[in-house]
């Protein structure tokens, strides 16, 4: 049983997002006004993505009000928690599986944005655990829900969410402190004071606005992998004498080139053409479309969706030449200035590369390098070696170390890489064109073969072996069942379980393989 004279705040954190000082502000703050508190915390590793509780306990009576000194846990009961104070989404998630909230008593007030943990991380699929399914279980536990994009605020304000997520907590009034103790807390702190109250404030203001049922994406949060690059692509600008009308799609362009294409697939082939035409040029893009047409007219509508969007992807595929494209565009030096909140010249950014030998002659000639890339596979069979590199792109020297690379584009098309990645291409469509004779359902199931194709250097090599396994051992399935008449369910359910098990990750490959191994000794 927990004493009814105490209250109970929990924050789940994770290292390097100010959990400790956001604890130190809420004690000094009870302590400014006049009431008991006592704070301890669980360190885990300080440093991203390492587990770090923090836990507060405060009397509800001013200490000169009480007969003596309150006993303070150092830890949280399950079901007798006041406020789950989040800095991140999933840890409302890992709380509440810990049993923490409760419906009758507990306060909930978290930030939106997520960090993404090591397992969403690994799996080699979409492995983004569901936000819309951690903002019911948040509203169903608790008392009272404030979630909101507290990362997005701070940046807003330039600050940082726990400051953000202090003016919250004042605004919730689930603790019986003043808002000038709060402020009073977080000048005795002496850090980024007037941030620190910009975001107080900002937070405090959102509480106070009763946002209690918001929850949305969020913002993915600044150092995230799996962030999206914000950057503008030049795909689509007006051509200039300084950019060669092959390299841009005007809207009218786009519209000429899919007139022909069902109006249902136009959103999806206007993004493939633009990141097409970014990629290489408009006879790329032409050539895409052309790949596509014939399943358009045999496979109907969801085919054609299917493999629109997986060959955009497919030949689209992350060479040196690509990243080097993608890394020197003016528009991601401008957003990491403005995530970091540095002037124009402040900012120094470091790019971490680690080409193995595939990725470093994938750029050459075919003709020239085949002859070597066939006796690196014979000399290095289970993996190439790679040349590791911390290159500072904000530098001349390291700028133009990477950016002349973007001027090997027009090489690609005869290039080692496009012939390899084009003939794997081309088999994957062959298979579809087979299975669309057989049956439509099957043929999409192939098409989505494609979702393993995907990594760099060893990981790619290891995917687009599962993709030859898949692709050889599900044709052998179906030519069986459409000898013998059959529905051509196991070539189905076949290709649907090996893809799921492999986009799971690499612990679940093996079961992939086993799966593949048990169909071919049936056969």
């Amino acid at each position: 049983m927990t004493d009814r004279h105490l209250l109970s705040l929990l924050i789940p954190a994770v290292g390097g997002q100010g959990g400790g000082v956001l604890l130190e502000w809420i004690v000094d703050a009870a302590l400014a006004d006049g009431y008991p508190a006592h704070g301890t915390s669980i360190p885990g590793v300080a440093q991203r993505t390492g587990s770090t509780t923090y836990y507060v306990e405060l009397s509800t009576e001013r200490a000169h009000e009480q007969d003596g000194a309150p006993i303070f846990s150092l830890y949280p009961v399950p079901g007798a928690l006041d406020v789950l104070l989040a800095p991140e989404f999933l840890e409302v998630g890992r709380s509440i599986e810990l049993g923490f909230p409760s419906p009758a008593r507990t306060t909930i007030i978290a930030s939106t944005h997520r960090l993404y943990s090591i397992h969403e991380k690994i799996a080699t699929g979409r492995g983004i655990y569901p936000i819309d399914r951690l903002h019911e279980a948040a509203r169903v536990l608790s008392h009272k829900l404030i979630a909101f994009d507290a990362l997005a605020l701070a940046r807003e304000h330039g600050t940082e969410a726990n400051a953000v997520l202090l003016g919250a907590l004042a605004g919730s009034g689930a603790l019986p402190l003043s808002g000038d103790a709060y402020r009073e807390a977080i000048r005795a702190k002496g850090v980024q004071v007037e941030a620190n109250l910009r975001g107080f404030e900002a937070g405090l203001a959102v509480a106070a606005r009763g946002v209690a049922e918001g929850a949305g994406e969020g913002s993915r949060g600044f150092g995230t992998p799996l962030a999206p690059d914000h950057s503008p692509a030049p795909a689509a600008p007006a051509a200039s004498a300084a950019t060669s009308p092959n390299m841009v799609a005007t809207r009218p362009d786009v519209e000429r080139m899919t007139g022909d294409f069902p109006a249902e697939l136009r959103p999806v082939l206007h993004q493939a053409i633009a990141r097409l035409i970014d990629y290489q040029d408009r006879a790329y893009a032409e050539r895409y479309l052309e790949r596509l047409r014939p399943f358009i007219r045999a496979g109907g509508l969801e085919l054609g969706r299917i493999v629109a969007r997986h060959l955009a992807v497919w030949m689209t595929y992350e060479d040196a030449i690509r990243v080097a494209q993608l890394k020197t565009r003016a528009g991601r030096f401008e957003r990491i200035r403005r995530d970091v909140g540095a002037e124009a010249r402040e900012i120094v950014v470091t790019d971490f590369l680690k080409p193995d030998l595939d990725e470093i002659y994938g750029v050459l000639p075919y003709r020239l390098v085949a002859p070597f890339a066939r006796w690196a596979e014979r000399r290095w069979p289970h993996g190439r070696p790679a040349l590791g590199q911390h290159v500072r792109t904000t530098t001349v020297s390291g700028y133009l170390r990477v950016w002349l690379l973007t001027l090997l584009r027009p090489l690609r098309p005869i290039s080692y890489r496009a012939r390899e990645e084009h003939s794997h291409i081309d088999r994957w469509l062959a298979a579809i064109t087979r299975c669309v004779a057989w049956d439509g359902a099957l043929a999409c199931e192939v098409a989505r073969a494609a979702q393993l194709v995907k990594g760099y250097g060893d990981v790619r090599r290891r995917m687009v072996g599962h993709f030859d396994r898949i692709l050889e051992t599900v044709l052998r399935l179906a030519e069986r069942e459409a000898a013998t008449g059959g529905d051509f369910e196991a070539s189905r359910s076949l290709a649907a379980r090996y893809r799921a098990l492999v986009l799971q990750g690499p612990e679940s490959e093996t079961k992939a393989a086993t799966l593949v191994a048990e169909t071919l000794g049936r056969l």
